[in-house]
């Protein structure tokens, strides 16, 4: 957890002036009982009325004092624990922008999504009791028997019995209740997972009528969840009256004693009442540091899972120093390239050799799983490759920095995703200074201007979360116009056209070969009629090139693709 404050630097001002304020709220606090005291007993013996109404008025402004250090103690606590929040927040959502997909995968996205939020609560939570409170139990925990002590030694006694006890009642409960605090929020996250399947996935859902499944493992989640909160309640809940229960008993203890001092002449009633008011502070400063232990367990917890985040190391970083490739071509190769996903048995693609150049269309086709994705994931640094090298324009992509690799690079994903926004700005995400021009030009090429038009505000119509308000081939479309608005040197389509009919796919292809002259372009498809006018097709088999060659060449020969072929077309259509 002490890792974490390190991020409140910025901030040092105002824990300075946190702990300046906190230190004349617990002297004002501290001399008040002294004072009243002094009313009592000389009230009492001399009936002095002006030194009253002077101590009284003392009083008065020590308390007005203790009410402003109060008050600006709050403000620069939740000030301070706000923008601690705020930065931390920041740190981890820039770690996690910086984590490879391997990363990703290690997280989840739930957990990610829980440690963002709840976590860096919890820690902003506690930053603003430590800052409210816990500056100040210990210095009126040590100020009160200090001045205890001044009062009254023998009937200190008391206080060396009541402390421990309490001490020791605190540190009982809180060794049972960190374990259950941990667990909880591992809980939480299985909690967050199913919440965020079952919305993702609504549709399948209903489709498949598996609404109650769904509700019943939702129960099933949240009930881990609410019995662990209960124990942990339960455990909570007993460290209270426990408390007050020594509390009261410490009280009757120091009024029985003190008033046989008092019989005796050993003290007066007034120092008396000074020493309760001592006692009492000292037993709320430990309260407070009760209250404070029942946070710290969980924000403990919560700081070990956003450590895991800061502290762990992205796979791929930008080499030091980068180069950068002379002039613009996108000219490309895999040079006996190797990969295996992480914790995989077996490579996903082996001794991959290609090139592909500026200007022509490199087809790559088959089977599932036969490793398509992971061959085109390794051009934009998805994943790093196991051996051999990816070049681009004969520079290896590990010696380029990301930023300079991936702004060459058009890529549409095999799912589509959208953001909430209007068209025109799902279409700038390529590029964020495009013209209204460039936009258009690249819906055209994509075949989205004709849907786009008949939307009621045309490229300022709204796309809401997900795309959910536009249908399958319309968000291909405006993925693919997404890359395309930015030229890039490489373009990358991994099965982009699965969801067009056939007229707009072979449109489509047509305008893509009349625009993308001077680029680079990857098709992966599943469809041999998308892949049959390519400049070069690629036949992947079991994570190896199974054939390479155009779409007469591989017919020529008994091969994998040509089985693929026979499988789709008849005779007739390939004749």
């Amino acid at each position: 957890m002490l890792k974490l404050y390190r991020y409140l630097k910025p901030f040092t001002f105002s824990i300075v002036s946190i702990v300046m304020l906190v230190f004349m709220l617990v002297m004002s606090e501290l001399y008040l009982p002294t004072l009243m005291s002094d009313i009592v007993d000389i009230g009492i013996v001399k009936g002095d009325t002006a030194y009253i109404i002077r101590t009284g008025a003392y009083m008065l402004l020590i308390t007005a004092l203790g009410t402003l250090c109060s008050i600006g103690v709050s403000f620069l606590a939740s000030k301070t624990a706000v923008g601690f929040g705020h930065l931390l927040r920041q740190q981890v959502f820039a770690r996690v922008e910086s984590f490879s997909l391997q990363e990703f995968n290690q997280f989840g996205a739930a957990t990610l999504i829980n440690r963002t939020t709840n976590d860096i609560t919890q820690m902003q939570t506690l930053t603003f009791m430590i800052m409210r409170m816990m500056f100040m139990a210990p210095l009126m925990c040590i100020g009160g028997i200090i001045m205890a002590v001044s009062k009254d030694p023998p009937l200190s006694l008391v206080m060396a019995v009541a402390v421990p006890l309490i001490a020791g009642l605190i540190f009982l409960i809180l060794n049972q209740a960190i374990p259950l605090f941990r667990l909880m929020q591992i809980k939480l996250d299985k909690v967050n997972l199913v919440l965020r399947e079952n919305l993702m996935g609504i549709r399948v859902i209903r489709a498949f009528d598996r609404i109650e499944w769904e509700q019943r493992r939702f129960d099933l989640a949240n009930s881990d969840l609410t019995e662990n909160a209960i124990r942990v309640n339960k455990l909570m809940a007993g460290m209270m009256p426990s408390m007050m229960l020594v509390m009261n008993f410490t009280l009757i203890a120091i009024i029985w004693f003190g008033s046989i001092r008092i019989d005796n002449g050993g003290m007066q009633v007034g120092s008396l009442m000074a020493f309760i008011q001592y006692a009492m502070q000292i037993m709320i400063s430990l309260l407070i540091f009760s209250m404070m232990f029942i946070m710290v367990p969980r924000a403990s917890a919560s700081a070990v899972r956003i450590n895991e985040i800061l502290e762990t190391t992205p796979r791929i970083i930008d080499p030091i120093p980068a180069k950068s490739p002379p002039t613009r071509r996108g000219h490309l190769e895999f040079n006996d390239v190797t990969f295996s996903f992480p914790g995989a048995e077996e490579p996903a693609i082996s001794h991959i050799c290609f090139q592909a150049n500026p200007g022509e269309v490199t087809a790559i086709i088959g089977s599932t799983g036969s490793g398509k994705t992971a061959l085109v994931s390794l051009i934009p640094r998805f994943y790093d490759v196991d051996s051999g090298a990816v070049k681009v324009d004969g520079i290896d992509v590990r010696d380029l920095t990301q930023e300079d690799l991936r702004s060459r690079i058009g890529f549409v994903p095999q799912k589509s995703v959208l953001f909430s926004g209007t068209i025109a700005e799902n279409i700038r995400f390529g590029k964020q200074n495009a013209s209204d021009e460039e936009i258009l030009q690249a819906a055209l090429t994509a075949q989205a201007a004709e849907f786009i038009s008949e939307m009621q505000d045309g490229l300022a119509s709204q796309i809401e979360q997900g795309g959910i308000n536009v249908s399958g081939g319309q968000k291909q479309r405006l993925s693919i116009a997404r890359a395309l608005v930015r030229q890039p040197e490489i373009l990358i389509f991994d099965d982009s056209f699965s969801a067009l009919d056939f007229k707009t796919d072979a449109k489509l292809r047509a305008a893509l070969r009349k625009n993308t002259i001077n680029s680079t372009v990857l098709i992966i498809a599943q469809r041999v009629s998308t892949v049959m006018d390519a400049d070069q097709i690629i036949v992947m088999n079991d994570g190896q090139i199974a054939g390479m060659g155009t779409h007469q060449e591989l017919m020529g020969s008994r091969s994998v693709y040509r089985e693929i072929v026979l499988s789709q077309l008849s005779e007739e259509e390939l004749a």
